[in-house]
This record gives C-alpha cells, structure tokens and sequence, in this order.
C-alpha cells in the first residue's frame, strides 16, 4: 500500500509552513528519511500525515484511500507517529507503558498475544532487560528507545518517527535504525523518519527528501540528493560526498565562512 502527499499545503491556523508539495508513491518497506534544517517544515509535515493538522489545500493518500476520509481510530490503526516530545505516564513499567501502546489501538482486553507482542518487540530493539524498569528510572536514551517501541508494537502501515535518535550514543543509534529497518521491510511498512544525521540518513534510508521552507527540494536515492550542491546551500555549509573502502559513502562537511 503506497503513500502518496499530492499538492499538499498545510500549517498553523491561516499561516502555512507547507505550501504545495508533492510526494509521489512511497512504496511499501521502505524507509524514506526526510532531511533539512530546523524549522524546513519536517514535523509539520508529519503532523499532517498523522492527522493532527488539517491541510489547507491538497491531500494525502494511503493505497486508494484519502487519509481525510479516515475516522480518527482508523488512521491511529494505519499510522504510527513518534513525536520529538514523547511521554508516558511514569508510574507504569516500560512493559506496561508498550503494551498500553498496543493496546490504544486494539481494545482494552489484554490477551495472552498482546503480551507476546509486547516481549517480541522489545526483544526485537534489545530492551527486554527493562522490561520491568520503571519509565522514570530511565534516562533520556532509554527513554526515547522506550518510545521507539510504542510505536512499532501496534505493527501500522506507515511509521513516523521525528528525529528517533536525537538522544542516543552512535551505538543506540545504530541498533535502533538498524532494527526499524530491517522489522518494517518484512512488515513491508512505510517508514517516514527525520534525521539530523545525514550519515545515518545515507546509511539507513532507501530515499530521502530534502525540505527547506516549506518546500520540497530534492527526492531521490541517497546517494542522488546526498551530492546535490542544494545540501549545501540548504544547510549553510560546504559539503562533499565521500566514499569509503568498503563502498558505501557519507558526507564531509565544513562551515562556509562566506556571509
């Protein structure tokens, strides 16, 4: 089931931050990371996909289905959204917190599956050791992780995760990625993530979409949109894509000191 942004204007009140982008078919499995400056319009972007801003003009559709024509409980079932603010009641226990998660979307009776569900995901993300941790006993790291398996366990269609890895060391990071990655591509789930990380970005994304103002300037493979002289101009720096012995590539970026 594709995912398709089709003309799409969007923002706060009669102030738009989105104005007329489109996206064109996402399909499934893939990880699409969505990349630019603070304030492009990354989380404005994700807000309305998940529902929480109606569009001014356009639309959004999922397979052959306009998001719009979703009741709400249908597009929380189909969707799963990961904001940069996250927080759970903090008297629950990570397992409890997941399976809460789980369960927002599924009914309230607890099955002998759910729980199953919930051990399977945090097995999948390596975070069974704090299955029984308190969520105020954790840091900011263990948190977000926490987070991260909130919202894989409902198993959606499409996963928006905004910046999933701001608070993680390089190892977290990695594992964290590398676990969406490879659980949604045998989902066959949409995965739409904002990074920071343009490494990460060109490490783990099958495509990126590179948004400046409000506006959509690059889309493409990684290593298309990754060598663009549009990073540089959008970011302020001077950058030059590398590659390393073993094949793969990253991006080496210096401050351009020219005002």
């Amino acid at each position: 089931m594709t995912l398709d942004i089709q003309d799409l204007t969007a923002g706060y009140g009669r102030k738009a931050i989105l104005r007329n982008i489109s996206v064109p078919a996402i399909e499934p499995g893939s990880f699409v990371g969505v990349i630019g400056p603070n304030a492009a319009g990354k989380s404005t972007l994700f807000k309305t996909i998940a529902g929480l801003i109606r569009p001014l003009a356009g639309e959004v559709r999922l397979g052959d289905r306009s998001l719009a024509h979703l009741s709400r409980r249908d597009r929380a079932r189909a969707i799963a959204y990961m904001p940069q603010a996250y927080g759970c009641n903090a008297l629950l226990t990570v397992f409890e917190s997941v399976l809460l998660a789980l369960k927002q979307t599924s009914g309230w009776r607890v099955r002998e599956d759910n729980l199953t569900q919930v051990s399977a995901t945090l097995a999948s993300l390596r975070l069974s050791h704090l299955a029984d941790r308190g969520i105020s006993d954790l840091s900011g790291g263990q948190a977000q992780m926490v987070a991260v398996a909130q919202t894989l366990v409902r198993a959606p269609r499409m996963v928006l995760l905004d910046e999933p890895t701001s608070a993680l060391d390089l190892h977290h990071q990695l594992s964290i990625l590398g676990s969406i990655r490879s659980q949604m591509k045998a989902r066959g789930t949409i995965v739409m993530a904002a990074l920071h990380d343009l490494n990460l970005a060109a490490k783990f994304c099958d495509r990126l979409v590179l948004i400046n103002q409000g506006r959509i300037l690059a889309d493409g493979r990684p290593e298309e949109v990754l060598g663009l002289d549009a990073i540089g101009e959008t970011y302020r720096v001077t950058t030059t894509l590398e590659t390393t012995r073993r094949g793969s590539f990253f991006v080496d970026a210096t401050l351009d000191h020219h005002p």
